[in-house]
């Protein structure tokens, strides 16, 4: 029985990928094809369903966990964050601004991150190579979501945001510490950019360690020959 479930929660994690990529696609079209005051009734049920499925997942690996006081230590932030806020906030009819709201759509994206990290563990035998990719892959999806709200809260009232090519200049500049003409003028925006310049900052020696690596494998295969 227990072999049965721990293929099932295999199969689950698979499944947290293909979940996470419909979430992303369907949050981007939000953003991009509907106005910033209208929030679609269908995103929130969809939004819904897909936390239950991670909170499904979170749970079955609580149950098949050996030590579970672990388990809750090391999980319990992907539980936090597979709450479906959107839904308990329609439903007890909360009044948030429309920053805070779009804030709390971002927030099962990060579960979904992880998942997408954890299929470069399957794939990638190299730790270094590894960690490159998972490097690559987190700052990509950080300079995307990033960009994303940033526009979504600065495009009203920011003469500097026209478009979302703006949005994603500032993201990309940010994160590399370099700085750009467009600069936040709301308080989530300037969070966002205290963040992404910091994290920017935290992932940028994890390139340096590959290239290193890399150098190294390639002065020793010389010495060899």
């Amino acid at each position: 029985m227990k072999d049965k479930l721990i293929s099932l929660q295999m199969f689950l994690h698979i499944l947290v990928i293909f979940a996470s990529l419909a979430i992303i696609v369907s949050l981007s079209y939000e953003v991009f094809m509907c106005p910033q005051d209208v929030f679609l009734t269908s995103f929130i049920w969809f939004q819904f369903w897909i936390c239950l499925f991670f909170q499904f997942d979170f749970f079955l690996g609580l149950y098949l966990s050996i030590c579970k006081k672990k388990y809750l230590l090391t999980h319990f932030f992907f539980f936090v964050i597979s709450i479906p806020y959107l839904s308990l906030v329609s439903y007890f009819q909360i009044n948030l601004s429309n920053e805070i709201y779009y804030c709390l759509r971002f927030v099962p994206i990060i579960r979904g991150c992880y998942a997408l990290v954890m299929v470069v563990k399957w794939f990638s035998k190299s730790i270094i190579a590894n960690l490159f990719i998972s490097y690559l892959l987190s700052l990509a999806i950080v300079i995307y979501f990033s960009s994303l709200l940033f526009y979504v809260v600065e495009k009203p009232i920011n003469v500097l945001v026209q478009s979302y090519s703006d949005a994603l200049w500032w993201a990309f500049m940010d994160a590399t510490t370099v700085g750009s003409n467009v600069y936040a003028v709301t308080v989530v925006g300037k969070l966002l950019s205290v963040f992404l310049a910091a994290f920017g900052m935290m992932m940028f020696p994890i390139f340096t360690v590959y290239i290193t690596d890399k150098m190294q494998k390639i002065v020793n295969i010389d010495k060899k020959e």
